[in-house]
């Protein structure tokens, strides 16, 4: 079952002209800004994103979402290309909270950018892709970065399908919009969401771990999964306090079981060396 929750991280960006482009009420509308009454994030995991949806990649070419999914977890960031603010600290951020980890785009997961300005065109993806993958610094994951552009049906679609909310800001010439990402299970199932501009690479990693169902991940990284709980509210991992307990209480109880078998084992050993050493002690 899905869950809503409203993240109301907002910020603007610089666009040339309003997108026909509708979006969801917001039931607490009344009491903000008007500007940011249609802005936000409504969790909706589990939902599953319209694969079938068409959008242009960086080479113009028309291509389906489900296009891009190759049995690995996604991740999705919503941000049009000329923004000059919340947008690019988005991007940054991912790319960021990637560089140290050692698993890579194009291997263990893909990362898909969408600009949500339906007038963006595929030469402003490129480049964007272009300059990101050398920020990425990592030679052989360009199969694992995409950078789409769309039209206004296609970003509908998708800002629906994943909670994602914005509007237009007509006397500042700029869009109104939530700064996150969301994490795509592979067969396109809203995971995860992470807030904000700066993503760990804990949060990045364990998200990744969960939203794989199971194709990605070490033996450390399930322990790592139990340590740490996802906080739907601030869109992180904190430690799980009770796992943590419960993990020690277990550990105890594996050192006292090792203490025990290694105690009985040397009483052995001696009553053993006892029993080999009592006829040469009489024969005395």
């Amino acid at each position: 079952m899905a869950l809503a929750w409203e993240r109301p991280a907002t910020a603007l960006g610089n666009a040339s002209e309003p997108p026909p482009i509708g979006s969801t009420e917001d039931p607490n509308s009344a009491t903000k800004p008007p500007i940011l009454r249609d802005v936000g994030f409504d969790q909706k995991i589990g939902a599953k994103i319209p694969l079938d949806t068409p959008f242009r990649d960086e080479n113009g070419n028309t291509v389906r979402l489900g296009d891009l999914f190759h049995g690995r977890p996604v991740i999705l960031a919503l941000a049009y290309y000329e923004c000059p603010m919340l947008c690019t600290m988005v991007l940054n951020g991912v790319v960021s909270g990637l560089k140290p980890l050692a698993i890579s785009a194009g291997k263990d997961f893909d990362v898909i950018a969408v600009s949500f300005n339906p007038r963006e065109t595929s030469i402003l993806a490129k480049a964007k892709r272009v300059n990101y993958l050398d920020r990425y610094g990592k030679p052989g994951t360009e199969d694992g970065w995409h950078f789409l552009t769309g039209d206004p049906a296609s970003i509908d679609a998708l800002t629906s399908a994943v909670g994602f909310r914005y509007a237009w800001d007509a006397p500042a010439k700029q869009y109104a919009h939530p700064s996150g990402i969301v994490l795509l299970t592979p067969d396109g199932q809203v995971s995860r969401y992470l807030f904000g501009v700066d993503y760990e690479p804990k949060d990045l990693k364990l998200g990744l771990v969960e939203s794989s169902q199971g194709k990605l991940g070490t033996l450390s990284d399930q322990v790592m999964l139990y340590c740490f709980h996802y906080d739907p509210a601030t869109g992180r991992y904190s430690a799980a306090v009770m796992n943590l307990v419960r993990a020690g209480a277990v550990l105890t109880l594996v050192l006292l079981a090792l203490f025990l078998i290694l105690s009985w084992r040397r009483d052995a050993a001696r009553a053993r060396r006892v029993a080999e050493d009592a006829p040469s002690l009489r024969a005395r």
